[in-house]
């Protein structure tokens, strides 16, 4: 027998005194499809759709935290994890409630606004309401060694911005126009969510991509509140409410090894991704 049948035999005044159970998700790291960084999470669909569907289907549960720790990443993931989130919330009918750690920046508030309230540490970094894109031009470098590179491609749009070839004018107009698009997808979604909870966005540039503090993110309407999740939680449901966590990665060597989310198979990827993590968290200055 499971636990939801033998609650379905309870008498009725009997569940009154069980205490309330919260669900919680940890939502911890750079967000992307791929192989995950040696040291550090990943977080995408693939990998969060059992823990996130464990979490609403959690017997007896009266709601679901995010505990979110992210500097962003892919806009598709986020948009992915965001929308999954969503959808069992309404079917399910529990409410969610976000909790910003270090960092809810970029794709990490994308993940916040799945909630239904958002909360911070008063020195939570919270926003980057904008899209980037980084790479390189290594065009000299392979010229001072001699170097021919042999490309052939159909499609005269086919190389946008290759990193071994000059950057081109039209290329750059191109990418800045995918990026515009993406941005206000991303403001869409924002406007959508905190509705009229938002101070004057233009003015106080919160889709310029800025970052704030907790403190000052709840002056603006991009957060509901200060507080951390157990001291929010007991507030709301009360002194007895259980934090249930959902998930939670890997096996302990796995984790011992930094290999959590990863197959350990491809460890030139794995080198790739940490930079590439590392460069998202340092952003925020952490």
């Amino acid at each position: 027998m499971n636990i939801r049948s033998l609650l379905a035999k309870l008498p009725f005044e009997a569940l009154r005194y069980l205490p309330p159970v919260v669900a919680v998700v940890r939502l911890h790291g750079v967000i992307a499809s791929g192989p995950a960084p040696l040291r550090g999470g990943l977080l995408n669909l693939a990998t969060l759709a059992g823990t996130i569907e464990r979490a609403f289907s959690l017997p007896g549960v009266k709601a679901v935290a995010l505990a979110v720790n992210s500097p962003g990443g892919s806009p598709v993931q986020s948009a992915l994890i965001h929308d999954r989130i969503r959808q069992l919330a309404a079917e399910k009918k529990v409410p969610v409630f976000a909790f910003a750690e270090d960092v809810a920046a970029s794709g990490g508030y994308w993940l916040a606004l799945a909630a239904d309230e958002i909360y911070a540490d008063a020195n939570s970094i919270v926003g980057s309401i904008g899209v980037i894109s980084a790479g390189f031009g290594f065009q000299d470098l392979i010229a001072r060694f001699g170097i021919e590179r042999r490309v052939h491609v159909q499609g005269d749009r086919k190389m946008l911005l290759d990193p071994f070839r000059p950057e081109r004018p039209e290329d750059v107009v191109r990418l800045e126009r995918l990026q515009q698009e993406i941005h206000q997808s991303f403001i869409d979604l924002v406007q959508a969510r905190r509705r009229d909870k938002l101070v004057d966005p233009q003015a106080n540039g919160l889709f310029s991509g800025d970052i704030f503090t907790g403190r000052r993110a709840v002056e603006l309407g991009l957060i509901d509140g200060i507080g951390d999740l157990r001291g929010t939680l007991r507030q709301r449901f009360g002194e007895k409410v259980k934090l249930k966590l959902i998930g939670g990665g890997g096996g302990w060597l796995r984790r011992r090894l930094g290999l959590a989310g990863s197959d350990g198979g491809d460890l030139a990827s794995s080198f790739v991704a940490a930079a590439e993590a590392r460069a998202l968290w340092s952003r925020y200055g952490l």
